[in-house]
């Protein structure tokens, strides 16, 4: 069976990075491409990579336009999609790349960024470790997904392991990531313009303020069992001059005197027969180079007796594994079709 698509926001970074994975899926006719002000212009415009969809102009981004195929993908910016959402009841699957249907608190949504309200959809991270089993198990045969926040499912990737089962201490988190400004769109802003980020490192939403930490706190949450009010995480993401990539540097405490064994125990037993999360063996690191265009999330874990803490060091690209690849493969799931379909480990050297 192949299955019509519609992408909208398709001129932007996110919208382009699903368009690529799904040109070469065998089961999808992409039917569909919506932008706003870019409507009326050829696709290849604005992707000019996507040399098999020159064929493609962009249309209106409207609930009709988007109406009457099996799979609506939503790439865009925070708190524009659940007005076409509430629109699509008709439509078989909808996947959204933003976050208006993340998050299940709305004090969260209320304080982290405004504005209405949506329920909160399946979330679309399958390694995801909920109450002892996979996150797949919920993503198989849903009709409504909510495609992660980039840094919220690598950190989560990243602790998940660890605090469910019981030996890091989810109260006392620190996470430093390391982020490419492809992360944050394709819209012209000035600290993201080559001259003020060439040659330097960048912090921003310092200080508790960024926008995943809800959702990080979530999931991990979901992960331990534990209220989310018992996830406390200090969360600094720093711009740095690479177009793809995270790398995160996340610690927490030792939960009493469980083994070195033990410990990387809980990640093993986790991710040993997925795919696209990978444990790298004990003394190795990953670099953002290492996962260019995969839809891999690579982990190095060490453990630091002097401070009493673990660390984990996890690498991906932020518009695949991050956004667009999670999108992909939770779609796979919903329709039954093989997970890794479309998506490859592999990553681009040099």
């Amino acid at each position: 069976m192949t299955y019509s698509v519609a992408v909208s926001g398709a001129s932007g970074y996110a919208g382009g990075e699903i368009l690529r994975l799904l040109a070469s899926h065998p089961d999808i006719e992409i039917r569909t491409v919506t932008a706003h002000s870019n409507a009326g212009q050829p696709l290849v415009q604005h992707q000019p990579h996507l040399r098999s969809l020159a064929h493609l102009a962009l249309q209106d981004t409207t609930p009709e336009t988007l109406a009457g195929h099996d799979i609506v993908f939503l790439a865009l910016p925070h708190g524009q999609s659940g007005q076409y959402t509430d629109a699509l009841g008709d439509t078989p699957l909808v996947i959204d790349a933003g976050a208006d249907h993340r998050l299940t608190s709305q004090d969260s949504w209320d304080a982290f960024y405004g504005g209405d309200f949506h329920e909160p959809w399946a979330y679309g991270v399958p390694e995801l470790l909920v109450g002892g089993v996979k996150q797949r198990e919920t993503l198989r045969e849903a009709k409504r997904i909510a495609a992660p926040g980039c840094n919220a499912s690598t950190v989560s990737l990243s602790l998940a392991p660890g605090v469910a089962a019981g030996v890091i201490d989810a109260g006392d988190i620190v996470s430093v990531l390391a982020v490419g400004p492809s992360g944050a769109g394709k819209s012209l802003k000035t600290n993201l313009l080559a001259g003020e980020i060439l040659g330097t490192a960048n912090p921003y939403a310092v200080g508790g303020t960024h926008r995943h930490i809800p959702e990080i706190r979530q999931a991990l949450a979901a992960a331990s069992g534990s209220p989310a009010d018992d996830i406390r995480i200090s969360f600094t993401p720093v711009l740095v001059p690479m177009s793809r990539g995270i790398l995160a540097t996340s610690t927490a405490p030792i939960v009493g005197d469980v083994s070195d064994a033990e410990i990387r125990a809980a990640w093993e037993d986790a991710y040993g027969d997925e795919t696209f999360v990978q444990l790298l063996p004990a003394g190795q690191f990953p670099r953002t180079a290492d996962v260019l265009g995969a839809n891999t999330a690579l982990i190095g874990l060490a453990i630091d007796r002097a401070a009493n803490r673990v660390t984990v060091v996890t690498a991906v690209d932020n518009l695949v594994k991050g956004t667009a690849g999670a999108a992909v493969q939770s779609m796979n799931l919903a329709l039954g079709l093989p997970e890794s379909r479309a998506l490859s480990v592999n990553g681009v050297a040099p």
